[in-house]
């Protein structure tokens, strides 16, 4: 495959999943992958994060309260982000968000070629809205575009017809297209796009940041006991977090945290109350990833009971403190559990099969640093190193 080149390219990152002042893990896996590459090749960037506009801060008004309390402008790790506001239209706000969105950011973008920020490509994350909204503004702006795919943009809004034919256009208008594991790719193959437009580029785990604990102490100060299980990832049903706690009413001398948050959480509050496991259950919200870290390393096993994912960065930062994990087979989950340290794969998506699964692992616990040193395979270079070689192939056919 071609080299990976020159180390002095501008980058516009560009997606609505990024973190921010008010959203701390909201999208943290794109602002992830953008630290670690520029720590491995130096290379300069911009973050363009649009969110929907709101007037009110109204917790009343539920996540539209959220992002109105999001900063025009931040600076995070020294990367500068902007947060342009777009119309998210209702009855018709699916249709019309790639629009919507490319008007908003067009002068922003201008504003910065302005400025002299003259960027060489435009990496864009999730196909829809954001990767059709950036193939409008690439073309606009006569730029190469990259555009990653992540996991429900395929598998979910790609069955609807018009988000479909929108995805479809834009594939085939970028230069380059990445999947975060194979089955995203082979979803995309089956939109035709040519095999060799596409590349399988993994998510990493940052083993710097999630790393072991002195466990005992973390323990007593998080107020745990017995076997203690986490489910992290937002309150949606396809995280599967109503599964976990059924499983967790299975086990007598088990503790459940669920870290997240979003419009399931009320039910889920319910069914907590149902089964009488208010002393043994509790949800918590979103946290820096340095509390998660202790969450993790504390714990014994991570349970994710997921029925779409892309790849599901949570298991293998649990791993990387010590912690194996329970996780059903939904996207590269069947990849990244492929091996006893990690910990144990469900036969099916049930309260039984997550059940008999955590007895399993539980039986035959597999030792943490051996967990560890799994998760430490799964370092950011190889992921880093390959898009690099992306940008600068496209940069060098752009000059051909």
């Amino acid at each position: 495959m071609f080299g990976i080149g020159r180390q002095n390219l501008k980058l516009l990152t560009f997606t609505t999943l990024y973190p921010d002042a008010t959203r701390a893990r909201h999208g943290i896996f794109v602002e992830t992958r953008l630290r670690q590459l520029q720590a491995f090749s130096g290379i300069e960037s911009r973050v363009v994060a649009p969110v929907p506009w709101f007037p009110s801060r109204n917790a009343m008004f539920g996540d539209y309260a959220t992002y109105a309390g999001v900063p025009y402008r931040e600076n995070r790790h020294g990367l500068e982000v902007c947060h342009p506001r777009y119309p998210l239209l209702p009855k018709v706000g699916m249709s019309a968000a790639p629009w919507m969105m490319a008007l908003a950011v067009a002068p922003v973008l201008k504003k910065l070629l302005r400025e002299g920020y003259d960027f060489d490509v435009i990496d864009a994350h999730y196909f829809y809205p954001d990767g059709v909204a950036a193939a409008l503004l690439a073309k606009f702006f006569h730029k190469p575009l990259v555009i990653t795919a992540r996991g429900s943009d395929l598998n979910l809004i790609s069955h609807y017809v018009l988000p479909r034919i929108w995805m479809r256009w834009a594939a085939h208008r970028a230069d380059h297209l990445v999947a975060v594991s194979e089955e995203l790719k082979q979803v995309l193959i089956a939109m035709d796009v040519p095999p060799e437009k596409i590349t399988v580029l993994r998510n990493g785990v940052d083993a710097a940041l999630f790393r072991p604990v002195e466990r005992g102490t973390m323990r007593r100060r998080l107020n745990m006991q017995g076997f203690v299980m986490l489910s992290v990832g937002n309150l949606v049903p396809a995280k599967g977090h109503d599964l976990v706690i059924e499983a967790a009413a299975l086990i007598p001398d088990a503790q459940l945290f669920i870290i997240g948050q979003g419009s399931c959480e009320t039910e889920l509050r319910k069914l907590i109350a149902k089964l009488g496991l208010e002393t043994r259950v509790q949800i918590l919200e979103n946290m820096e990833q340095a509390a998660l870290r202790d969450y993790y390393g504390a714990a014994d096993a991570l349970v994710l009971a997921s029925k779409r994912e892309g790849w599901p960065n949570v298991l293998l930062e649990s791993m990387a403190c010590g912690t194996p994990v329970v996780a059903t087979a939904a996207g590269a989950s069947p990849f990244i559990v492929s091996v006893p340290e990690a910990g144990v794969l469900p036969h099916e998506r049930s309260i039984r099969a997550l059940f008999l699964s955590i007895s399993r692992l539980r039986e035959h616990y597999p030792d943490r640093a051996a967990t560890r040193a799994y998760a430490e395979r799964f370092s950011w270079d190889e992921t880093s190193a390959g898009q690099m070689r992306i940008f600068n192939h496209i940069i060098q056919n752009k000059a051909a």
